[in-house]
């Protein structure tokens, strides 16, 4: 018997605003032809006031805690992956704990942007295996819109908000059910390639995204392309084993280029970046909850996750359904 964290259940929460291209174009010089072409985006959820990364973050907790069959009771850790808290502190994973009733437990958010989500189910998995929870929630839940500057045509046609969140559970396991590997990366060198220009420490303000992107895109699919061999390696694995791979939904070209560059077949990638646009670090668990409800994504499976964000971050998991 081996001990993992195995995938217990998985939920999504958006935003009730739903905006198309041809919305968005109604207030900032664009158009539906010039996003889709460049990116592959439809549509996008907009946080209304009363939404908040919180709010959405417990939502999606809830759906997550229903499909594992678990009360809040129940969990021992809960890990928000954010670039938007709601305050500066307390972190937003204490607010989410508050909303859902769960008793005391640990309680914590990770900063790691676009790939926050990757960066919180490797330290959920290392703290489960290491005996600090029984069950943990995992959440990437975002609200890009406020820091989005809607006169910038480049960023903000790119962005959506949203909640996603999967339930870990430490089980002794006797086949390769759980994660199987992880692997994460930084190079704080770029970090002025994606970035937000403000904070608490340096300017007082929230600040707006500003991006290169075309440096992005470059180091995108080659960081992609090799995190992801290096962790199907860590396996034993190889491309032709995994039955769904699970991207960071930030361009559809982005997407289509890192697959092509491993040889996966377009059929095998789960694609939700045209309804939900780039919800950083909510686009992976967002993405794997579509797939997991829809049947796609079955016990059994062996499913690979992946993400880059600002820093630059990235990394990848592999594990079986």
């Amino acid at each position: 018997m081996t001990l993992r964290s195995v995938l217990a259940g998985t939920g999504a929460a958006l935003p009730r605003t739903r905006v198309s291209n041809e919305e968005l174009a109604q207030r900032v010089d664009t158009s539906d032809e010039w996003i889709v072409e460049r990116t592959g985006i439809r549509f996008r959820h907009i946080a209304e006031p009363d939404e908040t990364t919180g709010t959405l973050g417990a939502a999606a907790a809830r759906q997550a805690l229903e499909a594992a069959g678990l009360e809040a009771a129940d969990i021992g850790l809960i890990i928000v992956a954010t670039a938007t808290p709601d305050n500066t502190f307390p972190a937003t994973a204490t607010k989410v704990q508050a909303m859902l009733g769960a008793p005391d437990c640990i309680a914590f958010d990770v900063a790691a942007v676009c790939s926050g989500f990757l960066y919180a189910v490797s330290v959920a998995d290392s703290m489960l295996r290491t005996g600090a929870a029984k069950h943990a929630l995992v959440i990437g839940s975002e609200t890009f819109s406020r820091i989005l500057d809607w006169e910038d045509r480049a960023t903000c046609v790119l962005f959506g908000d949203g909640a996603g969140a999967v339930v870990l559970s430490a089980e002794d396991v006797d086949d390769d059910r759980g994660i199987l590997a992880t692997r994460l990366h930084a190079e704080g060198q770029y970090c002025d390639m994606l970035y937000v220009d403000g904070g608490p420490s340096t300017t007082g303000t929230v600040g707006h995204v500003r991006m290169q992107g075309r440096e992005v895109f470059r180091h995108a699919v080659t960081n992609l392309a090799s995190v992801l061999g290096e962790v199907l390696a860590d396996t034993g694995l190889s491309a032709a084993d995994v039955d769904w791979v699970v991207p960071h939904q930030a361009n559809r070209r982005i997407i289509d280029a890192t697959a092509k560059k491993l040889g996966l077949p377009a059929e095998r990638v789960v694609l939700t970046v045209d309804q939900h646009a780039n919800t950083s670090a909510a686009s992976v668990p967002l993405a794997l909850d579509l797939a997991v409800r829809d049947g796609r994504i079955k016990r059994g499976d062996l499913v690979v996750l992946e993400a880059m964000g600002g820093g630059f971050t990235w990394g990848a998991a592999v594990l079986r359904v």
